[in-house]
């Protein structure tokens, strides 16, 4: 089921997300959901507070296939990269960020089970992007600068 995404001005995306205590159907429909509803939006990665629960669950999918952090949290970062990011919770709008450029996430999955995952480059971007979204923080809060668009009609 595609759910709504909450846009930026709601309260619930500046809220802390609680840990998720029960690995269940309902944590599994949330997951199937969030992935289908990141998927119709086109987005790359989708945190629970964006469809309105405050959880720490994220979905994420560069192209690389679908992945799912439950609990998830950094425990090693390297490097430095600067790219543009957009936000499926603030659409038509665009910065740059800077991130770190190797991240390693310790996470839990659909069934409990911890796990250990190291992304590099855009991976690296969407962990951090993501997973700010379970503390509150939307990447406007950290953008060096907005980046505009050439003129709506297509001419420079």
């Amino acid at each position: 089921m595609v759910r709504k995404i909450v846009k930026l001005g709601d309260e619930v995306l500046r809220k802390q997300s609680k840990p998720m205590q029960k690995f269940d159907l309902r944590l599994w429909l949330l997951l199937r959901d969030m992935a289908e509803t990141m998927y119709k939006a086109e987005g790359v990665g989708l945190a629970a507070p964006q469809v309105g629960i405050l959880r720490r669950v994220v979905v994420i999918d560069i192209g690389e296939g679908l992945v799912e952090l439950i609990n998830p949290e950094i425990i090693a970062m390297e490097g430095e990269q600067e790219g543009q990011e957009g936000c499926l919770s603030v659409p038509g709008r665009r910065g740059v960020v800077i991130r770190p450029n190797k991240v390693t996430v310790r996470a839990q999955d659909r069934n409990g089970k911890f796990f250990e995952l190291t992304g590099e480059g855009f991976m690296a971007r969407a962990i951090c992007h993501e997973l700010d979204h379970l503390d509150g923080v939307i990447y406007v809060d950290k953008m060096e600068y907005e980046v505009f668009d050439e003129d709506e009609d297509g001419e420079e």
